[in-house]
């Protein structure tokens, strides 16, 4: 297929997958429209393999989002009004992918080590998420430095629950990214859910740590464990396997 038309086809895709989130209240306008910036980025300077594996995060997202939403705006655990996230929620989470992605492009490194640290942020994006959303239900959180009991929802909390879903999230963005990306099947694919789940509680480490006390945002916290995740994985490709 011509690369244009594709890249055209991806435009569509993306913009009618915002405009329906949107709808469904799990996006607000400023965050539709930021979605359709980065499907925008990836569609010109990344695969369409790359591409896939972000919309399906986004899908996957949505269904986290959604799930017993009416429970969890009853605790006042949502996002927004109605679970919606804004442009600064869809910047944080896109960043590094976007980022890498562009990086790759202009000074492409070992192609292999471009996917693993995708994917890794891609899988800390997705265990993040889902650990988020679903595990808030679970009435028994722990804070991540002491593990004294906290209330759910609370930065720094974990909860069995949350790892559960966690474990599961990062390994499905792993294992299917690889597959959709190298067309492959290889023990590779622990390094992005290893790192994935790495990235998961170091972002509840920086929320107790450094988001409790105001020194950085939540959104802050997303983007920077994404992209150290994602950088330690593909550091540990080339310095040590490749």
């Amino acid at each position: 297929m011509d690369p244009y038309v594709l890249m055209t086809l991806e435009v569509i895709i993306t913009a009618i997958l915002s405009i329906e989130v949107y709808k469904l209240h799990c996006l607000s306008k400023s965050g539709a429209l930021a979605s359709l910036v980065v499907g925008v980025l990836l569609a010109y300077f990344g695969t369409i393999n790359a591409f896939f594996m972000v919309t399906f995060f986004v899908i996957v997202s949505f269904f986290a989002t959604m799930k017993d939403i009416d429970k969890k705006i009853a605790m006042g655990l949502q996002e927004g009004q109605l679970g919606e996230r804004t442009w600064k929620n869809v910047a944080a989470v896109g960043f590094p992918p976007v980022l890498l992605t562009i990086l790759q492009y202009y000074w492409p490194i070992d192609e292999t080590a471009y996917i693993v640290a995708f994917l890794t942020s891609l899988a800390v994006a997705g265990s993040d998420t889902v650990a988020s959303e679903i595990g808030v239900k679970d009435p028994k959180a722990y804070m991540i430095t002491t593990l004294k009991p906290v209330s759910p929802g609370v930065n720094g909390g974990v909860s069995k629950l949350g790892m559960i879903v966690s474990v599961i999230s990062a390994f499905g963005i792993a294992f299917l990214g690889w597959v959709v990306m190298t067309g492959t099947i290889q023990w590779v694919i622990l390094l992005p859910f290893l790192f994935g789940l790495f990235g998961n509680l170091l972002d509840s480490l920086f929320g107790e740590l450094f988001e409790n006390k105001g020194l950085i945002s939540k959104y802050t916290n997303n983007w920077s464990t994404e992209l150290i995740s994602a950088v330690l994985a593909g550091c540990v490709w080339i310095f040590v396997f490749s």
